[in-house]
């Protein structure tokens, strides 16, 4: 008799979609702080200046941080593959 499915799935595999739908979402969180100004109303000020690249370096350093835990999980995925080959 086959034994049932699991009914969660890999850890490692969740945490990697969970990674690429945060990647995913990444520019349209861009676009919601960029645009979130425009709300405020009153043009662009000294302090809305400011907001515009604290969001734009808060971006990259997330686009960084997601870039760098992909390429991990990559190169581990790669390690195990070959070393299941062998």
């Amino acid at each position: 008799m086959k034994p049932p499915a699991p009914l969660f799935l890999a850890r490692r595999g969740y945490r990697y979609r969970r990674l690429t739908d945060a990647a995913r979402l990444l520019p349209v969180l861009g676009a919601f702080l960029f645009l979130l100004p425009l709300l405020w109303g009153g043009g662009m000020t000294r302090s809305g200046v400011i907001y515009l690249f604290t969001a734009w370096i808060v971006l990259i350093i997330l686009a960084a941080v997601l870039a760098r835990l992909l390429a991990a999980h990559d190169a581990r995925a790669r390690e195990e593959g070959e070393g299941e080959a062998d």
